[in-house]
Order: structure tokens, then sequence, then C-alpha cells
């Protein structure tokens, strides 16, 4: 009976959070009360509850738009992933012992290795049609943070990883670093570049490697004496800069098309390689989905 209790005032708290959620999603708790089917009162009460249990204002109520203070920032943050992590469990949940379905999460740095991923994932779902792969793009602390809280099954990561806290499956692939640069640009007539090529110029730089020594040994000159005009998140973006003069783009090959377009590619010499790897955290319980997804994973790359 105590059980049911808590996971009676579990669904209520959840329902709240949802509440916000909608609130914040929809800058109006008028409009908010509409999609919820509650009362204005209703969901203005809750709302109201829900503030006095923190002890913060979450809210600005405006005349005619709702938006979010600096604590409600933060909180629809957190609100977001504590849903998102009890929907996928109630999903996994209700999921038949030995049916092989549900959903499968994965987040994913930018590689040319994704081809694959998304081939065992066809492959499986042409098998078992009730598995649902759901893939996000990030840079390594993003993603290692979203598996840490559980609300990823996988990541796919480059370079070097914590094995005291990930199982992990090493995948036979490399990816090679190079400069992305408009065709016109005076590099873009060498075969490769080296370091030395690069100290005058406008750099471009995944915010990712500016925080591995490994990599930035390789330009010979500390970050502080590189001419670092922007930092980059997604190749995409970067390319956009490339294209418009900005400087010169270290990233991976095979990220952007550059055929038929007006950039170019050309690799580092010495030539920089990466590696990835496909990591999960350790002692998580696994969907059967999840588990069939590494079986195949490990059988594909074998």
């Amino acid at each position: 009976m105590i059980y049911y209790r808590q996971m009676e005032v579990m669904f209520m708290e959840l329902r709240v959070l949802e509440y916000f959620l909608a609130v914040a999603r929809e800058h109006s708790i008028s409009a908010a009360a509409e999609f919820l089917h509650l009362t204005q009162p209703t969901l203005s009460r809750q709302l109201k509850d829900l503030e006095d249990e923190f002890g913060k204002q979450l809210f600005i109520r405006g005349n005619r738009k709702v938006t979010l203070t600096e604590d409600g920032v933060y909180f629809r943050k957190k609100a977001e992933e504590i849903v998102t992590l009890a929907q996928r469990t109630e999903a996994e949940m209700k999921n038949p012992d030995q049916t092989i379905a549900g959903d499968i999460y994965i987040g994913a740095g930018e590689t040319d290795a994704v081809h694959n991923l998304i081939r065992v994932a066809h492959q499986l779902q042409k098998e078992f049609g009730g598995i649902h792969f759901h893939i996000t793009s990030g840079d390594t602390a993003d993603l290692t943070d979203r598996l840490d809280k559980g609300l990823f099954d996988f990541c796919l990561l480059l370079g070097e990883i914590d094995q005291s806290k990930y199982e992990y499956l090493s995948l036979p692939y490399t990816d090679t670093w190079g400069i992305l640069m408009h065709k016109d640009s005076p590099l873009a007539e060498k075969k490769a570049i080296q370091a030395r090529d690069l100290w005058n110029k406008p750099l471009i730089i995944s915010r990712q490697i500016l925080n591995v020594p490994k990599f930035m040994r390789w330009f010979e000159k500390p970050a502080s004496e590189l001419n670092i005009v922007a930092t980059y998140n997604l190749a995409f973006n970067a390319s956009i800069m490339a294209r418009e003069h900005m400087g010169y783009v270290l990233t991976l090959d095979k990220l952007i098309n550059t055929e038929g377009t007006d950039l170019c590619f050309r690799p580092l010499s010495p030539k920089q390689t990466i590696g990835m790897v496909l990591v999960w955290k350790k002692y998580q319980p696994k969907s059967k989905a999840a588990e069939k997804f590494i079986e195949t994973l490990s059988g594909f790359c074998g």
C-alpha cells in the first residue's frame, strides 16, 4: 500500500512539472491551461504552490506574456530531464520482457562514422519493427552529461574516454583532421597543411579541441598565441564562416561535402587521426533493444 502511495505522489509531482513546462513553452497561462484541459485558476494555483515549495519565483507574469526568471530557466532544464527520464522508464516498464522493442537514445559527436550506426539501426528496424532511434548531436561534455543522467543509452565519442565510468565498444574507424577553407584561400594550393602554415592565419576551432592538450600540441604553440577568431559547435556553422572568408576551420574530413562548392578540405601534416568508441554507463540496466543494438553493432564491426 505504501508503494502505491509513493507512486501516486511521484506521478502527481511529474504532472506539476509538465504543467510548468507547458507554461514555459506557451509563454501564457491561459494558453497552457487550454492545452492541458485545465481551468486557468487551477493551473495558476499549481504554479504558485510550486514556487512556494522552492521559495523561488519561476515566472515573470506580464500583461501579455509569461517569461521565465533566471531560476525558472534553470528549473526548466532540470524539469525536462526529469520528465524525459520518467517517460522513458514508464515505456520500458510497460514493454513485455521478451519483446525487442522500444526507444534507443544515442548522443553522437560529429563524425562520418554515424553512417555505420545508421546502417545498424536500419537493419534492426527491418528485423524488429518496434525499435525507434533518437540521435542527438553535441560535443563530448554535453553528451556525457546527458549519458550520466540516464537520458541517453549510448554515446558515440571521439578520442579517449573515462574507462572507470563507461563500458565501451571500440569501432574500427578513424577520422582525419584537416582544414576546411575557401577555394581561393592561399593555403588551398597546398596538398597538406603544416602547423606553421596556420600560425598567422585566422583560425576557427571547435570548442572541444581547445580542451585537448595532446592535439593542441600539434600547433607547436599554445592556444593563447594562435589567432583564433571564432569557435564552433557544429561543423555546418563553421563551414558558413569559411565560405564567408572568416578564417580556416579545423575540422574532420567528410563532415562537409565540398564537391561542387566554393570550399575545399586539406589534411594536416603530419597526418592527425582520431578513433571512436561507443560508450554506455557501467552497471546501468539495458533494455532488450539496447542489448540487441550492441550485439548487432559488434558483429557489424567484427
